[in-house]
This record gives C-alpha cells, structure tokens and sequence, in this order.
C-alpha cells in the first residue's frame, strides 16, 4: 500500500536532516494518513478511504464527499475515488432529472 492520499494525492516527500555540525543525511516526510470512513449522501452508503487529515478538513470545508469529488479534478484522485466520482456524477444527474 503507498503512502499516497486517495482524496489530494499527498505523498512522501523527501529532504535533508541537518545536524548541529551542518551533516546532512536523507530523510523522508510522511504525510498523516487516517483510514476513515466517509459517507456519500447521493450514493447513500459509506466509504472507507485512506486520506490525509488535510483531505478530512478539505472534505469538510467544501461540505461533504460528494461535493469535494464533483469539484477535485480526476488527476488527482486514486482509481478508487475516480470511480466514486462516476458513481456521485451519474446518481447526481439521475437525482436530478427525477
């Protein structure tokens, strides 16, 4: 499994430690992975997702799932979340002629 947010597409990133003397020597920065369970209002079921807890707040600010994958551009998602994003786009539409 990477570590890779499936919502932003956060991911490790790599830079230097530097000592008190000034040596430096490779480190990685891992982003802060949860493992939630969101749920979708237009789908009508839960979801478990790895994200980061910048994703969370994003989620939240943006007003649910749903809204966030209808705005997140698909490069950025996961195949998983891609496949969401159909799923919410296509039961929107449907919602939304009925």
């Amino acid at each position: 499994m990477s570590r890779r947010c499936e919502l932003t597409g956060k991911a490790v990133l790599t830079g230097n430690l530097v000592s008190h003397s000034n040596r430096k020597t490779r480190r990685r920065y891992l982003p802060n992975l949860v493992n939630v369970t969101l749920t979708s209002d237009v789908l009508k079921r839960s979801v478990k997702l790895r994200v980061s807890a910048n994703a969370l707040r994003t989620v939240d600010h943006r007003g649910g799932l749903d809204a966030f994958l209808l705005k997140a551009r698909a490069e950025e998602l996961s195949q998983k979340a891609v496949e969401l994003k159909r799923a919410v786009q296509k039961a929107s539409v449907e919602v939304a002629a009925a």
